[in-house]
């Protein structure tokens, strides 16, 4: 009995000696498509309940037993099944779900789900930015993001647009969105990306989704990722590359040939008498100053990227070469661009991410024919003699030149000339190390280093250079700024249900930057440095410097993928400000309900139904250490350095802070349209502004935080997927953003005028304060305005100077917005972007000059657009008065006149492409091609009389709803294909 009993538990130590053996621990990563660790995904044996779930940094580590199955899961992605058979560690790989609200998003320093995101974000992936031909980034977010408007500068190559989220904020400070680049802070402005690069672009619009950035994140964070490598295919080389033609692009605006102002001069009673040089001799002459200031301009883009992913890197290395002439002679740009991104897992903790990124932008021997010129210059001055030498106007005798500023721009561009460069770095080195399960400690480094350099040569042969005997101007800025960042983050799901994620960093970031000018007069000729020049006159320079740190903490809850709570706290310091008003405190509260994962919501017709709200606060600085006094001490007093006032000092001058309530609406209907609708309530206070002080004072002014601004709005978007077969579909896309800009609260009430604006109580920040143009009399044909007594009783003058100044009109659009669409066929595809603007007012300052009747005898002037009309006799109702020699007292000053309505419809693009068919290209060794041809800007539909109702208005400066000639954004045609191998 006693061996039968020993025998048995023998038999049992054995057993379960076996059974232990069988079970092992196996390490785990799981990834997209492009790498990219995914956060929370459910890893389960099959057949039981027993799992987990992956971390920060996708990875996760379970017991199992040789022969089980693991299913791996997450919400956007494919299940994916993994046999295990010997592995103690597995890499896995969940290709992307296409359904809209699965998507996984980039957000602040994060990733998250789209069906689990509170706040209002929207996320574009490469193959909807790269359709137009530009540079940057920005420009291809035109039209495509509800709140987002998006106004090119000018047209010339290489120039940045301006962008405005949910409205103006702020008076004096920036109203341009922070741009953040693989979580590096670059600020505001361009951050020179090629677009080839970018994997994904997300914006973030309110207060919630942008609090993590704090002070930064007032005017909206635009995020970008760049590229990496595809786990699971082999290692590629792709090669992008188009072709194109710039077209000048004058839009409505025309001045008038030798015929046309030969009889404008004619109606309004100029003849011999009066100006002996007017004779029908002049129509013999008739030069287009336009044709000869303009080309058609080539741009050829070419990049070319090599990727490579495995277990244990993924590395993208690219190069760009872009090349862009200016439709205005004389500017051309060459750009070349680098960037290396690699990540590499060292060990299952440890990975280390070093990127390397630089610009460097080129122009030489610049010498543009100035805009200005070419379209006030007569066509009656000629600009080559009969031997085709170039004519000196400036030198001209009586009537060989008319023009009033006898300027010929081609003569002093026979000699003169500018030349810039810029190199900008970007080095970062970042890695992550998992501490303990779920528990992830990232490091994120970066330095920037910038330097530009000008060269203007003014010969002494040119009108420009004779009075100095020729100039050389030198200018130099170098700009170096450091970002570090460093943060815990915790992620981890409880019994299938629960699910939290929790980061809590230190970030610190400086700057700096030097700039030096210098010039000197009485050169030689040809010379290119300083020392050749006889006489120096200015060396000049400034410096600055700026740093910041702050700590933050975030934390979100989710349960069952149905609820979810999310909050975040972050404080700044900042050197702007003084010690005791130095920190500033920024908040966030966010909640969301998907509705249809709920046991009642039985609606077929709705597959996805989201319900988010948010409220936070974010912040604003202004730069220069504004709670000091200033003095400049560039000068002397009896022979001494001296010093004098410039700006008073605000000791408790503090941070502008931007409160903001959303709500928004997710859904998808029909499974095949998206839908997504916002309001928003953002309150803007403590604004940042500079008062001007009493000359008495010494002080030009000071800082203040003054009043608030509100901005209300409301976003749609909605995405049809119309048809949608295998080998035909038709995808429609439009959105669509309202916002009400009002001035909530000013210094005791009191308005604040600048130039043609007005800041005032209960109005609209962007409101024009100018006189008001009602017509012309038909009596007489005089101009007629407006008089407004103080009892509101109104009436009607001739007299400019006795018409009434009154808040008349605004330079806030009504709504802006965009629509898409994209029709396929097979390997055929053809897509189409526009965008549209509605409401704003646009006063075109240019009509000044070109519609003055008659007050600029000596300038051309514009053809008047169909439908207007000039006054000729009694009774005529006409749009302009009859022009006579030296205009109309007034007549051409400020005022409504030439306050235009700036609403437009613009196709932003078109492209058709087709995709060469797999069997032909895997012959010549190639994984994919695609050739294409499409044009940007070809058409505009707009009533405004001036060259472009998108460029040069203000949108990021004082000047507001201000627009001149300014460079036009071209046409543009193009050709290209995409290869690889």
């Amino acid at each position: 009995m006693k061996k039968r009993i020993s025998f048995l538990l023998t038999f049992l130590c054995l057993f379960s000696v076996f059974v232990h053996a069988q079970k092992k621990a196996v390490r785990g990563t799981v990834v997209s498509e492009f790498g990219e660790p995914i956060i929370g995904a459910t890893v389960l044996i099959k057949g039981t309940t027993k799992g987990t779930s992956t971390d920060f940094e996708g990875k996760f580590t379970i017991s199992v037993t040789s022969g089980n199955i693991l299913v791996i899961s997450s919400v956007g992605f494919f299940n994916e099944e993994v046999l295990i058979k010997d592995q103690t560690s597995i890499k896995i790989i969940l290709n992307e779900d296409q359904n809209t609200l699965n998507e996984v998003v980039v957000v602040a320093y994060s990733t998250r789900k789209k069906e689990t995101i509170t706040s209002s974000v929207v996320q574009l992936k490469s193959e909807k930015l790269t359709d137009v031909t530009v540079p940057e980034v920005a420009t291809m977010l035109q039209g495509k993001v509800t709140g987002v408007q998006v106004l090119p500068s000018n047209g010339r190559p290489g120039s940045s647009p301006n962008i405005l989220i949910r409205g103006r904020s702020s008076i004096s400070n920036t109203n341009s969105p922070l741009w953040v680049i693989d979580g590096i802070i670059f600020g505001n402005s361009d951050p020179k990306l090629n677009p080839n690069d970018v994997a994904s672009l997300s914006v973030l619009k309110d207060a919630s989704a942008t609090a993590l950035y704090g002070n930064r994140g007032a005017n909206g964070v635009i995020l970008v990722t760049t590229k990496k490598g595809v786990l699971g295919t082999k290692p590629q080389i792709k090669v992008s590359a188009k072709s194109a033609v710039n077209q000048f692009n004058p839009g409505n605006f025309k001045v008038m040939n030798s015929q046309q102002l030969f009889d404008f001069h004619t109606a309004m009673g100029n003849n011999a008498t009066i100006s002996p040089w007017f004779t029908e001799d002049l129509l013999e002459r008739n030069y287009d100053w336009i044709d000869g200031a303009t080309k058609e301009a080539f741009v050829k883009d070419a990049t070319i990227t090599f990727t490579s992913a495995t277990d244990s890197h993924n590395l993208l290395i690219s190069s760009g070469y872009y090349n862009e002439e200016g439709t205005l002679i004389g500017n051309e740009l060459d750009r070349y661009s680098f960037r290396s991104n690699l990540d590499y897992n060292i060990t299952d903790k440890l990975t280390i991410k070093p990127k390397l990124y630089f610009v460097f932008d080129n122009r030489d021997k610049q010498n543009q024919a100035p805009l200005y010129e070419a379209y006030v210059n007569l066509p009656w001055d000629l600009p080559f003699a009969a031997d085709g030498s170039v004519v000196n106007a400036n030198q001209a005798q009586g009537d060989d030149w008319l023009g009033r500023d006898k300027r010929n721009f081609f003569y002093d561009r026979q000699w003169n000339y500018t030349d810039s460069r810029s190199f900008d770095l970007f080095a970062s080195f970042d890695f992550s190390y998992e501490l303990l399960p779920n528990l992830t400690f990232i490091s994120t480094n970066n330095f920037r280093w910038g330097n530009s350099e000008s060269f203007t040569y003014t010969d002494p042969r040119s009108n420009a250079g004779r009075p100095v005997n020729g100039a050389l101007d030198d200018f130099t800025y170098r700009s170096l700024s450091r970002f570090t960042n460093q943060m815990i983050k915790y992620s981890n799901k409880f019994n299938e249900n629960h699910t939290v994620n929790v980061l809590a960093a230190y970030e610190y970031n400086d700057s700096e930057s030097k700039s030096i000018s210098t010039r000197s007069e009485n050169i030689v000729a040809n010379a290119e440095v300083q020392n050749l020049g006889i006489k120096p006159v200015k060396a000049d320079g400034s410096a600055s410097e700026s740093a910041q740190q702050s700590v933050f903490l975030s934390a979100d809850y989710d349960y069952k993928n149905k609820y979810f709570v999310k909050g975040s706290l972050r404080v700044d310091g900042a050197s702007a400000f003084a010690p005791d008003y130095r920190y500033g405190k920024f908040y966030s509260i966010a909640g969301g309900w998907n509705i249809h994962k709920e046991d009642f919501f039985n609606i077929e017709a709705i597959n996805a139904l989201k319900l988010r709200a948010s409220h936070g606060s974010v912040g604003n600085l202004i730069g220069g250490f504004a709670y000091l006094t200033t003095y400049s001490v560039g000068f002397q007093y009896a022979g001494l350095n001296a010093a004098r006032p410039a700006r008073l000092g605000t000791e408790d001058i503090s941070w502008e802070k931007i409160t903001e309530t959303n709500a928004g609406i997710d859904a998808t209907l029909f499974n095949a349209v998206d839908l997504t609708l916002d309001y928003y309530n953002k309150v803007s206070s403590d604004l940042l502004f500079f008062t001007r002080l009493p000359d008495a004072t010494g002080y030009s002014g000071r800082y203040q935080n003054i009043g608030s601004v509100v901005n209300k709005g409301i976003e749609l978007s909605v995405v049809a997927d119309v048809v949608n077969k295998e080998d035909f579909g038709i995808n429609l896309g439009f959105n669509i953003s309202f916002n009400k800009n009002t001035v909530k609260e000013l210094p005791d009430g009191t308005d604040i005028l600048g130039g043609s604006h007005i800041i005032r109580e209960g109005e609209e920040f962007g409101s024009f304060y100018m006189r008001k143009w009602l017509g012309v009399h038909p009596a007489d044909g005089s101009p007629v305005y407006e008089v407004v007594e103080e009892d509101g009783t109104r009436s009607t003058t001739s007299d400019y100077n006795s018409a009434t100044l009154q808040i008349a009109g605004s330079a806030n659009p009504d709504f802006t917005g965009g629509f898409n669409t994209n029709i396929r066929y097979k390997n055929f595809n053809v897509s189409s972007n526009w965008s549209f603007s509605y409401g704003a007012e646009l006063y075109n300052t240019s009509r000044n000059l070109f519609d003055s009747d008659g007050y600029y005898l000596q300038f051309n002037q514009m053809v008047l657009p169909e439908g207007w009309s000039r006054w000729e006799k009694p009774g005529d109702i006409a749009t302009h008065p009859k022009p006579r020699v030296g205009g109309y007292a007034g007549g051409n000053q400020t005022s409504t006149r030439y306050l235009e309505d700036g609403s437009y419809l613009r196709m932003n693009n078109i492209r058709f492409s087709y995709d060469l068919p797999q069997p032909i290209i895997s012959k010549i060794g190639l994984s994919g091609a695609n050739i294409y041809i499409s044009g940007d800007n070809l058409v505009t539909l707009t009533k405004f009389s001036g060259v472009d109702p998108t460029i040069n208005n203000g949108i990021g400066s004082g000047s507001f709803g201000f627009t001149s000639l300014g460079y036009p954004v071209p046409k543009r045609y193009a050709l290209g294909f995409n290869i690889t191998f």
